[in-house]
Order: C-alpha cells, then sequence, then structure tokens
C-alpha cells in the first residue's frame, strides 16, 4: 500500500491544530516522552520532575481544555480528537488530585526507570549520536532532584507510596550506580575511534554524575522515605476508580468484573486441561508444561539463538498476515526483534519513529540474570501480541496515519486497555486463524490468558478490598493468599511471579486492563457484526477500528458504532 496522495489527506482543522499544539507542547515539557513517541528534536534532555515542572504540566492541560472549548468540531474526526483528548485531559488531572503524578513510584512504570530505560532507544551510530546521550546523561542529576522534591512534597501532604514499593526502588537504583553499573557501561561503549576525546571526556563524566544520583536518590528512599511509608499496598476503591479509568478510558462496575475475572479464570483452567490431555494422554497441565519444557523442539538456547526466533517468527507472521487478513502498509512491515540491555525480565513493544525511518517498531525481551534457556511454546503468543497483528500492527499504522489523522492522535493518543486489549485480542485472533494450532503453542497461549485473567481478580480484588475467593480461603486479601492465587494460575517462574506481584500492587488498574481490554473488541465486533449484518466483513472491521488509533474504549465504541 502506498502513501496516499496529499489530495486524499485530510485537511487539518481548528481542532486538529488544538491537539497538534497540545502534542508539542507537551513533548518540550517531557522529553523522555518525546523519544519513546518518535519525536525527534528532544533527546538531549530530561523532563523537570519537581514539582513546579508537574504544574507545569497540568496548566498545558487546563490550557488545552479550554481551547478544546472554544472550538467547534466539523466532522467526525474531530469529534472523536476532541473526546479522546478531553478524556485524556480531565483524567489525568483527577490523578493530579489524588497526587499520583507527584508521588509515583513502583517497580516498572515511574521516573526512576523511565529516565534511565529511555537512554535504550536513543541510537549510538554517530559522534553526534553519542554528545546527544552526554547531553542527556548530564541532565539526569536535575531530573532525579526534581523527582525527589516531588516525593518529598506528597510526603508532606501525607501521600507516600508503600514501603514494598519503595524498598524495590532502592534495590533497582542499585543497578545504575558505580562502574558496574548501566551509564558507566552506556559510557564505555563508545569506542569507535571517529567518537573525539571532548565527546568521551564529557559522556564519562555525565555517565558518572548520573550514577552518583541514582545513588542519592536511594539514600533518600532509604533514609527518609522508607520510614514514612505505610506497610499497606491498597488504595481503596475510590483511588483505584481514578486508576481504572485513566487505563480504560471507561468506568467499570468493578463488582461484576470482579465476579467476571473469577469465572475467566475457571473457563481457562478448564480449556487448559483439555489441551493438556492432547498433549501428554491422561495429564494434568502440569505433567503437560514439564514435557513441553524437557523437549528440545520447544526450547531455545541463549539469547542469540532467542533473538533469531523472535524475529523469524515475527517476520514469517508478517509475510502470512500482509494483504491476507491485515491491511499492512509497506513500510511497517519490517519489526526489529532485540534482546533489551535491561534485566528485569518481559517482553515489551516500542513504536517507530514519526518518519518510519530513523527507528523501527520493536520488540525487545528482558533476559532475568542468570536465564539463559528459554521455551518458544510459551512464547509464540507472546511475539504475535508484542509484533503483528499486535503492538506493531496497532501502533505503527497508526503512526502511518497522517492521511487520516492529527499528530497527536498518531502519536500522542495511548490508552492501556485499547492498546493491551488489542494485543491480547490478537492473540486470541492468531489462534482462530490457525497460526496455534500446535497444541504445545495453544496451552502457552491459555497460559497466558490465565496469567491475564487471574491480574483481573488480584488487582480489583486487593486494592478495592473485596473478598478473596474460596480457593485461598476467603476473607480479606493478604500478600499469601495474592501469592498463593497467583501461582496456582500463572506456570512461570519463582522470580518473574515476585515481580509481576509486586507491579500489581504498586501500579494499580494497569494489569486488568490486558483482559478487560481484550473482552471490549470481542464485544465491539459482536456489536459491530450485529449493526452490519450480512455485510459484516471483519478484515474491514479491523482496519476501520484501528484507524481510530489508541482512544479511550467509550470513545473507541462511538467512534466504530457512529454514535459519538
Amino acid at each position: 500500500m502506498s502513501t496516499p496522495a496529499p489530495d486524499a489527506a485530510r485537511r487539518p482543522t481548528a481542532v486538529d491544530r488544538v491537539a497538534d499544539e497540545y502534542l508539542d507542547r507537551q513533548a518540550a515539557l517531557d522529553p523522555v516522552y518525546a523519544t519513546f513517541a518518535g519525536i525527534a528534536g528532544h533527546d538531549h534532555a530530561l523532563p523537570d520532575l519537581s514539582p513546579d515542572g508537574l504544574a507545569a504540566v497540568a496548566e498545558l492541560r487546563r490550557a488545552t481544555l479550554a481551547a478544546l472549548a472554544a472550538t467547534e468540531a466539523v466532522d467526525d474526526t474531530d469529534r472523536v480528537t476532541a473526546a479522546a483528548l478531553r478524556d485524556l485531559l480531565e483524567t489525568e488531572d483527577d490523578l493530579r488530585a489524588i497526587r499520583a503524578d507527584s508521588a509515583r513510584l513502583n517497580n516498572i512504570d515511574s521516573p526512576l526507570q523511565f529516565v534511565r530505560d529511555v537512554f535504550d532507544l536513543m541510537p549510538t551510530a554517530t559522534v553526534d549520536d553519542w554528545a546527544t546521550i552526554a547531553a542527556r546523561l548530564a541532565a539526569v542529576p536535575d531530573a532525579l532532584g526534581g523527582y525527589v522534591a516531588s516525593l518529598r512534597d506528597a510526603a508532606v501532604a501525607g501521600t507516600v507510596p508503600p514501603v514494598r514499593q519503595v524498598r524495590i526502588g532502592v534495590e533497582q537504583c542499585a543497578d545504575n550506580v558505580g562502574d558496574d553499573g548501566f551509564f558507566v557501561s552506556l559510557a564505555a561503549q563508545a569506542t569507535d575511534a571517529d567518537v573525539p576525546d571532548s565527546v568521551r571526556g564529557d559522556l564519562d563524566r555525565a555517565a558518572r554524575q548520573a550514577g552518583e544520583a541514582y545513588e542519592r536518590l536511594a539514600a533518600f528512599l532509604r533514609d527518609e522515605l522508607l520510614p514514612a511509608a505505610p506497610e499497606r499496598d491498597p488504595v481503596g476503591r475510590e483511588r483505584y476508580a481514578v486508576h481504572s479509568r485513566a487505563f480504560l478510558g471507561t468506568r467499570l462496575d468493578l463488582a461484576e468484573t470482579y465476579e467476571w475475572g473469577q469465572a475467566e479464570v475457571a473457563r481457562i483452567e478448564a480449556e487448559m486441561a483439555a489441551t493438556a490431555e492432547r498433549i501428554v494422554p491422561g495429564g494434568s497441565v502440569a505433567d503437560a508444561i514439564a514435557h513441553l519444557d524437557a523437549s528440545p523442539a520447544h526450547r531455545l538456547a541463549g539469547t542469540e539463538e532467542l533473538q533469531r526466533w523472535m524475529q523469524r517468527t515475527s517476520d514469517e507472521a508478517v509475510a502470512a498476515l500482509a494483504d491476507v487478513h491485515f491491511d499492512i502498509p509497506e513500510p511497517i512491515r519490517r519489526i526489529e526483534c532485540l534482546i533489551a540491555p535491561t534485566q528485569q525480565g518481559g517482553i515489551y513493544y516500542t513504536g517507530p519513529s514519526e518518519d518510519l525511518t530513523t527507528r523501527p517498531g520493536r520488540m525487545w525481551w528482558s533476559v532475568p540474570k542468570g536465564v539463559d534457556d528459554f521455551g518458544t511454546w510459551r512464547e509464540r503468543t507472546t511475539v504475535y501480541h508484542e509484533g503483528v497483528p499486535g503492538h506493531h500492527l496497532q501502533v505503527a499504522q497508526t503512526v502511518y496515519r497522517a492521511a487520516l489523522l492529527n499528530r497527536w492522535r498518531r502519536l500522542g493518543s495511548w490508552v492501556s486497555g485499547h492498546g493491551e486489549g488489542w494485543a491480547l485480542y490478537a492473540e486470541r485472533l492468531m489462534a482462530d486463524l490457525g497460526f496455534l494450532d500446535d497444541p504445545a503453542d495453544h496451552l502457552g497461549m491459555l497460559d497466558g490468558q490465565s496469567l491475564r485473567a487471574a491480574r483481573v481478580v488480584l488487582d480489583i480484588g486487593i486494592h478495592c478490598e473485596l473478598p478473596a475467593p474460596a480457593e485461598v480461603g476467603g476473607g480479606a486479601w493478604d500478600y499469601d493468599k495474592a501469592w498463593r492465587f497467583l501461582t496456582a494460575h500463572a506456570n512461570t517462574a519463582e522470580g518473574f511471579r515476585r515481580f509481576e506481584l509486586d507491579r500489581y500492587l504498586g501500579w494499580p488498574g494497569q494489569a486488568p486492563s490486558y483482559k478487560i481490554g481484550e473482552r471490549f473488541w470481542l464485544q465491539l465486533r459482536d456489536d459491530a457484526r450485529a449493526a452490519a449484518g450480512d455485510a459484516f466483513d471483519v478484515k474491514a472491521f479491523h482496519r476501520g477500528a484501528l484507524d481510530v488509533g489508541s482512544v479511550g474504549l467509550d470513545v473507541l465504541r462511538a467512534a466504530v458504532l457512529g454514535t459519538l
């Protein structure tokens, strides 16, 4: 598919200009966001994470809401943009009202991680690239100093992250400190003879200062924040509802969703048992997993072999699906599969640069320390989740749709329930299309589904303080019950499960967005089929729904069904 001719492109409107101005000002205030979104021009800087910096972001939201209120939508595209942007800005203001912006600390998605993680996306091919890295490294002390000020400000106001998350933060800081820490190791990679001594000196000096900044952050967390931190993990139903809406773009019936999550766990467990019978007749799910883990046909040795398998599997999916089951524009048929420099565990996706050439969409595997043996039966479905038809198709084709969508819709709008829900829905699609017909691969898909369903139960149950399931004794949730429930429904290594449970406890509302989002996508497809009758075409449904971009689930439903 070629790029649409200029005369086929939609003419920008006043609403487009409001949204795109917000994007540009947001990128300037948050250079980390800009790098992750692929927006050029900000890679040398880091955000102001101080109370003043967070106040500037809040003022931008207020100004944008006022501009939207004064601007008239001229077509359906404008109406979607205005509804999606308004929903995002109002939700972020709600989060600020409960100090979720200034007290942000957990084991996976907080300034502690993203100030470091952003360097993974920075190119290192030229002298200018290394000079840009040196400039950003030099900004780390001020960024973390501002972060400390915001955490302290929130603590004075009575909002402190739980003890569990503060202790994890101290541990994670250690990975960035000293001669063997991330920053010094990064600077040491500038070995090309063309890199002048002046740039090497800047890199070495800034890298050491960045490591020292993380050392100071660890001391603050340990010596000042930890003594004030509460032991209690649940945030309570009222605060949880705010977090949940932010990740979904809709308001849940939390009690109904909690019951549905438990029913999903039971349904998936029964399907896993039936699939295990196909692998080891008469055996249990545990027997089937042990059989597959011992099978050379389903194993990979070392990260190099893992990377090659990821790339091959992803490339084969693109070739098989393009022009047959999905519209995949030619410029996004490339996805790069990489082993991440971090060692925290998990697989994730980062989108392409805005121009679709500077940086491709990438699938990253963060391999934990000491792990060098991998089972393809577990992970084939994950490659589809992160690649095609999952996140890469969803994100990169949205970046590509410049003729249809403004820059904010293409680069700045991301709602977890939409994005993660689509990726989980994509896994199920691949099973429906026959790509997971091997019982081993099908069991792997179900195993992942089991974890995602268990997340719904754990996250909502713990934070909203609902009664625990009978299988763990009922009554009030505690860490032991949560651990036993997760262990019963997640067939992964203990270290991964510990990380996952800590994630749910410290990042309320995000983990359920996968399964809840998948539920939404399935219902939306059913509703679209019912509305279209015999004229329904699933390929056209996918194209049309994805062309909306990543918006809140309420906005997506209204856009697809024409009820906005």
